[in-house]
């Protein structure tokens, strides 16, 4: 499966297109968590142009992106704080992780149920994932002008079952992104009002569909226990002259 590399995702998201689909974007998570502080945050996939609004409330933030996409630099005039890694290998110690965003990542993963378990693994017991996936039904997936045009898409149960499998509890789902993906100027302008109505009259073809899920425990003590990821150095790989998203 063709996965969007570093390079492209970058510049999707420093396009116009990009831009505005960020900026809904970045409502929808803040609308998901209000108040981050004292939470540790980790953006899985290409997230960290979603995450600069937490950088200064977060107890701590840090993103991984995977092997396969590649890494680039991120914050921008600022220490890196992305690591490069395998999906199904977080550096990360078990429960050590508060929150999770989950961007370009689900869809196109090789092994979705391993890496969910491995997210479950560093999720501590109270911890909150949120995937953010193309949906299936909406025009962002049938389009390859945006990185959500590939892969592999999600209806709402679709996302919902995955999730419960690899032992999390999902919430109701929220869409987002309900403006048609083309780059027309004129069509941009209108982005506020789609978003706008977009929940109340054609929610089933948002471009995204958004799930939080809490970590179940009790479910987990019935399975046979499994040695923790092996630790690693993250591999970090410096990208052309090219800087994260939004920072």
């Amino acid at each position: 499966m063709w996965r969007p590399d570093v390079i492209d995702l970058n510049e999707f998201y420093a396009g116009h297109l990009g831009q505005m689909a960020q900026h809904f974007l970045r409502r929808r998570v803040r609308e998901v968590w209000p108040d981050v502080r004292g939470r540790r945050l980790l953006g899985f996939g290409f997230a960290t142009s979603l995450m600069r609004p937490f950088l200064d409330e977060a107890e701590r933030v840090i993103a991984v992106m995977p092997a396969a996409q590649g890494v680039m630099h991120w914050p921008r005039n600022a220490p890196n704080l992305v690591a490069l890694a395998d999906e199904i290998e977080l550096p990360l110690p078990d429960n050590s992780i508060d929150l999770v965003l989950m961007v370009h990542c689900l869809e196109t993963a090789e092994q979705v149920r391993p890496l969910l378990r491995e997210v479950w693994r560093v999720l501590t017991p109270s911890g909150r994932l949120l995937a953010v996936v193309p949906n299936r039904r909406g025009l962002w997936a049938r389009s390859d002008v945006s990185p959500f045009g590939h892969g592999y898409p999600y209806s709402p149960p679709q996302l919902s079952r995955v999730l419960r499998e690899t032992l999390f509890l999902p919430t109701p789902y929220q869409g987002a992104l309900y403006m048609p993906p083309v780059r027309n100027r004129a069509v941009l302008r209108t982005a506020r009002i789609w978003e706008r109505f977009g929940p109340r009259w054609w929610q089933a073809f948002s471009g995204v569909v958004m799930i939080e899920a809490g970590k179940q425990i009790y479910a987990a003590s019935t399975e046979r226990p499994r040695r923790p990821a092996r630790l690693r150095v993250p591999r970090l790989v410096p990208s052309r002259s090219a800087r994260g998203p939004g920072g």
